[in-house]
């Protein structure tokens, strides 16, 4: 078995080779990766609900579609991604080349979650492969059965001398930190982000941090409350509420929270049945571990719980949790919940909901709930978030040409689509130049003079010429 120094070693040469440079090397394994999914969909699956008896319909929905299309948009739009830009020139770069051109950072890190194992896993490294580094691929060791299966499958079929899978714990990751990368790019909690960080630092290694935070959901003015519940149940206890762009909480009046509150529970019914621990469409808390952690969470909490609240530790259960009466200094405003507790906040005014949500830090996601566009422009005009949606949850980090990406402790820089080409890409500033136009060139030479500044600054003004 390879020690790490050597799969890096072995990466570091190959990319050295410049093997990865054509774009037919590049299609190729994007073409090998797409058929990885398609022929694995059901081992995927499986894979899955053993972790965290995700649904069917769920895996498919989260971890294999968003996949294959962020394959097909990167397929698509791979020949143009690699095109030089060519820049707005001036009249003393008249006769010049000038353009900005995309090339692979080197040996890249990719470190996943456990929460969507394999969709915040390889649609970086498609970004990766598209901008042709080579990678390391640390699947989380939380969600064992996708680890196992990942491990299993990337050597199929990509290359081996480019791509390689690195398992294990905090102590292997750690020491997988400690080598020099030439990117990173980690998905996770603000806790290791920081670890990270630190390591990064030594090399001077830049990251992508992908994290989290409480992700609000203000609901003002005119709503539909069964078709507000009906979306915010979606979005919230999708996978167990174990999405880093779940709604976290919920800001509303009191009128509006006594007419949302009965939608819920009948929606939840309506989703999940009356007894929605035998429903086949609930996932349960991915361990032992971050069941007790939330239970910790629901136990401390002095708000009053009106729907939900059940839980079975034995089968890592905890019910759809609806909690009202709840304090801005509440134990479930203390950190990002992500499980299946929602606490509603009962704030009049949209204001003051406004003005709570910037005494946070900044989330992932920021969402509102209104059939009035003048609340939905007035939070997006005040408020600042990774992302953006109104009356919907989660469903804008499925579009390959939207951005995905934090702010603030949520995160810095973004993936998906074209934006994972340019993070995997360094974008450099080049400029052909011949020998014509020496006289020109002549007004920068010693002897200076007055006259010379004149003309010179004349050429280079923006003015002076406006071509490609």
């Amino acid at each position: 078995m390879e020690s790490q120094s050597q799969v890096l070693e072995r990466l570091r040469t190959a990319f050295e080779s410049r093997v990865t440079i054509p774009e037919k090397f590049r299609r190729t394994q994007l073409t090998n990766l797409m058929s990885m999914i398609k022929d694995n969909e059901e081992q995927i699956v499986n894979a899955l609900h053993k972790d965290l008896t995700k649904p069917k319909f769920e895996a498919i929905l989260s971890e294999v579609e968003i996949v294959m299309n962020e394959l097909h948009c990167a397929l698509s739009n791979l020949t143009s991604w690699m095109q030089p830009e060519y820049v707005s020139k001036n009249l003393a770069t008249k006769l010049d080349e000038c353009f900005v051109r995309r090339e692979p950072l080197g040996v890249v890190l990719i470190i996943g979650p456990w929460n969507y194992p394999m969709q915040l896993l390889i649609v970086p490294l498609i970004g990766a492969i598209a901008a042709g580094n080579c990678v390391v691929i640390k699947p989380s060791e939380v969600s064992a059965a996708t680890d196992n299966l990942i491990t299993e499958l990337i050597p199929k079929y990509l290359s081996k001398d480019c791509y390689a899978v690195v398992r294990g714990g905090a102590k292997e990751t750690q020491a997988l930190l400690k080598n020099r990368f030439d990117h990173i790019f980690y998905t996770g909690s603000q806790a290791v982000a920081r670890v990270v960080l630190q390591a990064a630092a030594v090399h001077l290694t830049p990251v992508t941090l992908e994290l989290g935070g409480k992700c609000p959901c203000l609901i003002y003015g005119r709503v539909n409350a069964t078709a507000a519940a009906h979306r915010l149940v979606w979005s919230k206890f999708f996978n167990a509420g174990q999405s880093c762009v779940a709604p976290d909480y919920v800001l509303c009046s009191k009128a509006t929270c006594d007419a949302l509150v009965p939608a819920l529970r009948q929606v939840l019914e309506d989703f999940y049945g009356s007894d929605i621990q035998k429903s086949p469409d609930m996932s349960r808390i991915v361990t032992p571990k971050h069941w007790t952690r939330l239970m910790g969470l629901l136990n401390r909490t002095k708000g009053k719980v009106v729907v939900g609240g059940e839980h079975d530790e034995k089968d890592r259960y905890i019910a759809p949790t609806v909690v009202v009466d709840v304090a801005e200094d509440d134990a479930l405003m203390e950190e990002e919940i992500f499980g299946p507790i929602l606490p509603i906040l009962t704030i009049e005014s949209l204001e003051e909901s406004i003005k709570l949500t910037k005494t946070k830090e900044k989330p992932l996601a920021f969402y509102v709930f209104s059939d009035e566009s003048s609340v939905v422009k007035k939070v997006l005009e005040n408020s600042s978030s990774g992302g953006f949606c109104s009356n919907d949850g989660i469903v804008h980090m499925a579009l390959p040409g939207l951005p995905f990406g934090g702010v603030g402790n949520s995160g810095f820089g973004h993936y998906h689509g074209h934006w994972g080409f340019e993070a995997f890409s360094h974008q450099r500033a080049v400029m052909l130049r011949g020998w014509a136009l020496e006289k020109l060139n002549a007004l920068r030479y010693p002897p200076y003079s007055d006259e010379k500044l004149s003309w010179l600054r004349w050429t280079t003004s923006p003015k002076s010429c406006s071509i490609m």
